[in-house]
């Protein structure tokens, strides 16, 4: 399994980092399968497993639901666990409880949040106080999508880039060891991986991040949100199209089951095997 320090030397190295989301035992074994460098356990489970609009509605048990299925998948891959909205929001000690459970009873190596305000800033510092890992996550932050009005790119404008720089800045200083960038023109990506000793993983943040990530199901084609900065590498979607038909179309025809596929009695195995 990679640990932090591995990360480090692969941003001085110039060697890409590779994330991809997982939210259950058969991805996220075929992620450690293909030597994923890190798996993230991200809210967007609200929208792409169970079907709702933003990430908001997901709770603490949620995330340690799916990050235990995940860790028995993949228990050799590095994994980080998104904490969901309203769980660091509050208070010092419902922040440090709350990324606790993720490493305890998640078995997660690490946790991520949104934001770089000053209170962001106050919880990142507490959780590390805690001998948790953290990751930070700047740009279009899903959890802020009303503050947004949707799902929008950010940093467009000089004053944002200035914040978003010096907010990626604060989040490093804080001692965050990695930082997310999503849904921000490419420039800013690359100033910030620039300015930066940790190293940046991007989404939406152009080519020049320290490495990039992406969802399971946007990559597969399973997805209905079709972000400009995604790519479909193999449409998984076609193909079990074409396997719910056919099932269908057999059943419907009596082609299935067929012979090959029924139990008999033992005295009559020997006629049929």
């Amino acid at each position: 399994m990679k640990e932090i320090n591995d990360f480090r030397k692969m941003k001085k190295k110039g060697e890409p980092i590779v994330m991809l989301t997982a939210y259950d035992y058969f991805s996220a074994k075929i992620c450690e399968q293909n030597s994923i460098d890190m798996i993230l356990v991200g809210d967007s489970l609200g929208m792409v497993v169970y079907g709702e609009k933003n990430t908001l509605n997901v709770t603490m048990d949620d995330m340690i639901r799916h990050c235990n299925a995940v860790r028995n998948g993949a228990p050799e891959t590095f994994i980080i666990a998104d904490m969901p909205y309203m769980s660091y929001h509050i208070d010092k000690e419902t922040t440090k409880r709350n990324a606790s459970r993720l490493i305890k009873e998640g078995r997660a190596d690490c946790v991520k949040l949104e934001g770089g305000s000053e209170s962001r800033l106050k919880a990142i510092k507490c959780i590390i106080d805690c001998e948790i890992p953290v990751v930070g996550h700047l740009g279009l932050t899903p959890q802020s999508v009303h503050k947004f009005g949707g799902f929008k790119v950010q940093g467009k404008h000089h004053d944002q880039k200035e914040m978003i720089l010096n907010q990626a800045l604060e989040i490093e200083k804080a001692g965050a060891f990695m930082l997310v960038l999503e849904g921000i023109p490419e420039e800013l990506g690359q100033n910030i991986s620039q300015s930066l000793n940790i190293p940046t993983v991007g989404i939406g943040a152009g080519r020049y991040t320290d490495g990039q990530v992406l969802v399971w199901h946007d990559i597969m084609g399973l997805s209905e949100h079709n972000a400009k900065f995604n790519k479909v590498w193999h449409n998984v979607k076609e193909m079990t199209d074409f396997a719910v038909k056919a099932y269908q179309s057999d059943v419907k025809n009596k082609n299935f089951p067929d012979e090959e596929h029924v139990y008999y009695p033992v005295d009559s195995r020997s006629s049929h095997e």
